[in-house]
């Protein structure tokens, strides 16, 4: 008995663990970074302590890891723990579905979850949001082929960047993002040690403004795109236009608001796509990471970034 509640006990704790770090409020303490390659390519001192003259610099960091996919032969030994097959009927993709621990909100309502396996990635969503997609139990011989293509596409490296605010910290930290207090440690390529605050690229421009200082980097299509759709930024566009995170079935979407009617036809030969909610129009951009960074681009050429927003934890 003593051990069934340690287990029900860990289950409960890894849950909110998981959503704590999905919202961005996980403190992990330092953190300390290893990858395949650490590079500096950028590098702004922005701001001086006028006693001591030590600096606050603000760094971009360029990032290499090693990807190290799930093998098919390590997907199908799941089914022995109570895996099922899966494949996706509009994306044509395959997962392994597991249990995954119920998650109990602060109101004492139960979300109860399960845990999507893929060749890279594991997503864990509620059964609701399960039972309204496109995922069905499929057999060994549909599952694999789709399985192995996957595989096949997925390139010895991946490449990403962060934004990271060394040096001296302890005068300015009241002037930092209070959400996503994460403090990374690592070593550059060159032997350089480095340990300071990350920083969203959506978040940099206010800590520049609350700086005084001008110049803040720009965000990349990349960076906008991973900063709406991983951490719920919202981006302002010319025009009066809004790219947001919304919340519609249990189901996260990247939604534009703000457009007019005239303007439906040529948002959607963009690529956008059209639902009525609620008898209101609405514009969605696909979650496809490639097809929606792609229309996301698109979008930006005719109606310019303005600027970035943080979300505010509530």
């Amino acid at each position: 008995m003593q051990n069934l509640l340690f287990v029900a006990f860990e289950q409960l704790l890894d849950a909110r663990i998981e959503a704590a770090v999905a919202r961005g409020t996980y403190d992990i303490g330092v953190e300390t970074l290893t990858a395949e390659s650490f590079r500096v390519v950028e590098r702004h001192t922005v701001h001086s302590h006028a006693g001591t003259g030590a600096e606050t610099r603000c760094y971009r960091v360029l990032r290499k890891d090693r990807n190290r996919p799930l093998s098919l032969v390590d997907a199908l030994a799941l089914r022995a723990q109570g895996g099922r097959l899966l494949i996706n009927e509009q994306t044509r993709r395959a997962a392994v579905q597991m249990h995954a621990a119920s998650l109990m909100d602060d109101d004492g309502n139960v979300e109860i979850r399960t845990r999507l396996v893929r060749p890279m990635a594991r997503e864990t969503i509620s059964v609701e949001r399960f039972d309204h997609s496109h995922w069905r139990k499929a057999t060994r011989e549909e599952f694999a082929p789709l399985w192995e293509a996957e595989y096949a596409r997925i390139p010895e490296f991946s490449e990403s960047a962060f934004h990271i605010i060394t040096g001296l910290l302890l005068p300015i930290w009241d002037r930092l993002p209070a959400q996503n207090m994460r403090v990374y440690r690592f070593e550059t390529d060159d032997g350089e040690r480095v340990i300071g605050r990350l920083v969203t690229p959506e978040a940099l421009d206010r800590v520049y403004q609350s700086l005084g200082i001008d110049g803040a980097p720009e965000l990349s299509l990349t960076e906008a795109w991973s900063a709406v759709l991983g951490r719920g930024a919202v981006l302002d566009l010319a025009g009066d236009l809004q790219i947001r995170r919304s919340l519609v079935m249990g189901a996260h979407r990247v939604e534009l608001t703000g457009f007019s009617d005239g303007a439906v036809p040529q948002l959607k030969a963009l690529g956008l796509t059209s639902e009525i909610i609620a008898w209101r129009l609405r514009l969605f951009v696909p979650t496809a990471e490639e097809r929606g960074s792609a229309i996301l681009g698109a979008i930006l050429e005719r109606h310019p970034l303005l600027a970035a927003r943080a979300r505010i934890a509530a």
